[in-house]
């Protein structure tokens, strides 16, 4: 278990200084990595600087995405937040489920926008949903105040040193970039076959194939596998 392991995504955050506020909330419990997706704000500023305090290397070395699927594609894990419960055949879990969790693999955890949150779209990339425990009444929590809570449950439980379930050493998980590449052969030869009708479902159509794909938990062998399916199926028409 390790903090090298652990990203924390930024989805199209629309404040420098909650930007410079995660950035001091990763460094606090000992974390490193920062991901940012389509920020509203030029990035770095000045603004963002100088509210990371001292937490301006975690800016400098930040990686800034200018789409969702290319800032997780080497993420094995990805943990979306949520203030609220989705209609979605996505599992939701808690903070204590977190326990459950391999973190000898790459896990990113992925916020919001200010303004919107995640939309059902981009939570289609995500294996799990997670919801903060807060007043029912009242789920307002600041980006950099979600962040920091889940940092320090996170560092917690790295620290625990807790025996991680044991797995046969053959077997090697696909990563985000190997399904992705997959999921993309089987929509090319969809698209091919006209299968996405009528055209304006064909976003819905894709947002519940990642769905399908993403909560597998595919090896890298039967990834290959099917992608070998896909190619095949398209060579024969």
């Amino acid at each position: 278990m390790s903090q090298n392991n652990i990203s924390f995504i930024l989805y199209k955050p629309q404040l420098s200084e909650n930007i410079g506020a995660c950035a001091r909330a990763i460094k606090n419990f000992d974390f490193n990595k920062l991901i940012l997706v389509n920020p509203k704000p030029t990035f770095p500023n000045d603004k963002i600087l100088a509210t990371s305090v001292g937490a301006k290397d975690i800016i400098k070395q930040s990686k800034n995405y200018e789409n969702l699927e290319d800032a997780i594609s080497k993420i094995d894990i990805v943990i979306a937040t949520s203030a609220r419960f989705r209609n979605k055949n996505v599992k939701h879990i808690n903070l204590d489920d977190l326990k459950k969790i391999n973190f000898k693999k790459k896990i990113g955890f992925l916020f919001g926008s200010e303004a919107s949150g995640l939309s059902n779209d981009e939570i289609s990339y995500a294996n799990y949903t997670l919801q903060i425990p807060s007043n029912p009444d009242f789920k307002s929590l600041n980006l950099s105040h979600s962040l920091i809570i889940i940092a320090q449950y996170v560092s917690s439980l790295i620290k625990l040193k807790n025996t991680p379930f044991k797995k046969s050493k053959k077997i090697k998980s696909a990563t985000k970039k190997e399904i992705q590449s997959m999921l993309s052969l089987c929509i090319k030869n969809l698209d091919e076959i006209n299968f996405f009708r009528p055209k304006e479902k064909r976003p819905k159509m894709l947002e519940n194939l990642r769905n399908i794909f993403y909560k597998m938990e595919l090896s890298d062998k039967e990834t290959r596998i099917l992608s070998g399916v896909f190619a095949s199926l398209g060579k024969k028409r």
